[in-house]
């Protein structure tokens, strides 16, 4: 099940040196407790997704997890300047914001779920279903597919969890599968916004509007039959009077 956290980010700064190659520092505040005292405050660098360097306000010291980011870390820890620095950090981005973020902790926003099939263009028989959960706060959420009741582990694949810019986040689920009629397959959603876990069940029937337009168009076609027919019954009827007052006459 997904469980509520107790951390929060602050700030996220990005930098991006090249079209591949991006820098990032993010704060974080976790609350171990009701009072701003048992906050704890850490700055992580991350170069491509890597943690290159941490600092930990409970440790009270920075820590490097590379050649380069240990002699750095050493640097910075002799640096009597830094931990002033970290605390009035810590208390302008956590104690001094600590009503405000555990608030905006607190909300949640449900998953819109959608189901669909993506037919594969090479023309086998094989189909991926893509399980999209979308507009949901905050990020933790847990995609799994089932069939028949049982979770399915094999041909599966995600996406990561992405921001959407406006608070939300949107994710995906793919499965390979061959559709067959005697089973039951489902994607099964878990979020802090859920009481439960969510299930949509795919159904491999045509959608209402496209079952619709396939009635209409038999409709028409069954009313253009039935006046084809009646035109040459009628037609057949008046050519056989009119040959039969032609041969009295």
């Amino acid at each position: 099940m997904i469980s509520g956290g107790s951390s929060s980010p602050v700030s996220i700064i990005a930098f991006f040196l090249t079209d591949e190659d991006f820098y990032q520092v993010r704060a974080c505040c976790t609350f171990k407790g009701p009072q701003s005292e048992e906050t704890e405050y850490t700055v992580s660098y991350f170069f491509n997704k890597n943690l290159m360097m941490e600092y930990n306000s409970t440790r009270g010291n920075w820590t490097g997890f590379t050649a380069y980011t240990i002699e750095a870390a050493k640097w910075w820890n002799s640096d009597h300047l830094d931990p002033l620095k970290k605390r009035i950090e810590r208390k302008l981005l956590c104690e001094d914001t600590l009503d405000l973020i555990q608030s905006i902790d607190n909300l949640t926003t449900i998953p819109t779920v959608r189901l669909k099939s993506v037919k594969r263009p090479n023309g086998e028989h094989a189909s991926t279903l893509v399980c999209s959960a979308y507009n949901f706060y905050p990020k933790q959420i847990r995609m799994m597919w089932m069939r028949n009741g049982q979770e399915v582990t094999t041909d599966v694949s995600y996406s990561d969890v992405m921001p959407n810019g406006d608070w939300y986040y949107q994710t995906h689920s793919y499965l390979e599968y061959f559709p067959t009629s005697a089973e039951k397959i489902a994607c099964m959603v878990e979020h802090l916004g859920l009481s439960e876990p969510m299930f949509v069940v795919w159904d491999p029937s045509l959608p209402v509007e496209q079952r619709t337009r396939i009635a209409v168009g038999l409709c028409g076609l069954v009313i253009g039959f039935v006046i084809a027919i009646s035109g040459i019954i009628y037609y057949n009827k008046k050519s056989a009077a009119y040959i039969t007052v032609f041969l009295l006459t």
